[in-house]
């Protein structure tokens, strides 16, 4: 009997291009994306990413908590405000994509982050991505100059960012583990977020006022003000 090549244990009964060989129906459902770097054509992928995507998602929301309190420790709300405007624009570009990867944020992480450098010599062209990440930093720092990191303070929190993303997503090649987080969290706990930036695809005015999704201090802390962006019904 073939064996299932990621338990072991199983028969393996499903072709799995990612770790070449025959994998059980059980840990090709388990194990999809979150620790097999699936390849975006495969055929088994489409019925499990939604429910993929949502199980992440709620990984992912504890340790993004974490990680924009130590944000705000590090530098206030301007560094969670460059943070924020980092995942805005990575939902807004890759939600209706199956292959994005991770490696792809880093990269243009790491592109915005040179940019910001008193030293930077633009070398080759920038990946598409990174170009537009480059550009939504530009267009919000000259519409809100005081409310954003700036090239002081910015590549400290982009370089944590980086140490961020790449823990979540793990060593997989090709991994797609914190774009599926990133997707799954905001379609299950901002829904209106998602819908307003699966319609937007206009680089430069992707920030709305009351559009971030941060998320909350505290599940009793909010007190809901005129400045809030929840609506009073």
């Amino acid at each position: 009997m073939s064996q299932c090549v990621y338990c072991k244990q199983r028969k393996g009964k499903r072709p799995c291009p990612a770790l070449r060989g025959l994998i059980c129906t059980l840990c090709c459902g388990e194990h999809r994306i979150v620790r097999v770097s699936c390849p975006a054509d495969c055929v088994y992928l489409g019925t499990g990413s939604d429910y993929q995507q949502k199980r992440l998602g709620e990984q992912f929301m504890p340790v993004r908590r974490e990680f924009y309190r130590q944000l705000a420790e590090l530098g206030g709300e301007k560094a969670v405000a460059l943070y924020n405007l980092v995942e805005v624009v990575t939902f807004s570009y890759f939600q209706g994509r199956r292959d994005g990867q991770d490696a792809e944020i880093v990269a243009a992480i790491q592109a915005l982050r040179r940019t910001l450098s008193p030293l930077h010599v633009p070398a080759a062209p920038m990946p598409v991505f990174a170009e537009r990440l480059k550009k939504e930093y530009e267009s919000f720092k000259k519409q809100n100059p005081q409310q954003i990191a700036d090239a002081a303070t910015a590549p400290d929190v982009l370089d944590r960012a980086v140490r961020f993303i790449s823990e979540f997503s793990g060593t997989g090649f090709q991994s797609q583990r914190f774009l599926a987080g990133l997707v799954g969290y905001v379609r299950a706990y901002h829904p209106e977020v998602a819908m307003h930036l699966t319609k937007q695809h206009e680089p430069g005015h992707i920030l709305l006022p009351g559009q971030s999704f941060m998320p909350p201090p505290g599940p009793e802390s909010h007190v809901h003000g005129p400045d809030c962006g929840h609506h009073h019904h």
